[in-house]
């Protein structure tokens, strides 16, 4: 568990950088899954042809991803799943419904997520979070 949940040792300002980017990312997610979280099977509506598991998995990653980001607990695991909504939103915003990179309808912010779950997953979450004081350090 120290392995995959320990903090790397990181330069103090480069925490206090990972801590803000994983508050301001997590409130962003929490306020994004909060909608979905109350109705998990079916916020995309009735004519939707993503199935009802999908739904709940994007659904729980976005709302729980941003509480396990804010606290900094279980951050890979969390940005892992941020990280498959986040590909499944660039395929449908990209390919699916042919939007630019940037724009009123784009993919960009997507893929902005999709980056910073990638920065998560491979750099933790900085020493001021609680992975740091449940698995420690990274040896």
């Amino acid at each position: 568990m120290k392995n995959i949940f320990g903090v790397r040792t990181h330069h103090m300002y480069g925490s206090i950088g990972l801590l803000f980017v994983r508050v301001v990312m997590g409130v962003a997610f929490l306020f994004h899954g909060w909608g979905k979280i109350q109705s998990p099977f079916s916020w995309m509506g009735p004519d939707s042809t993503m199935p009802g598991l999908l739904q709940f998995l994007a659904a729980f990653s976005e709302f729980g991803g941003g509480i396990a980001l804010i606290a900094g607990f279980l951050t890979p695991l969390a940005c892992l799943g941020i990280a498959f909504t986040m590909i499944g939103a660039v395929y449908t915003h990209a390919i699916v419904m042919g939007d630019p990179f940037v724009g009123t309808s784009s993919y960009e912010l997507a893929l902005v997520y999709f980056s910073l779950s990638v920065l998560f997953i491979t750099q933790g979450p900085g020493y001021f979070s609680l992975d740091r004081i449940v698995f420690g350090r990274k040896s």
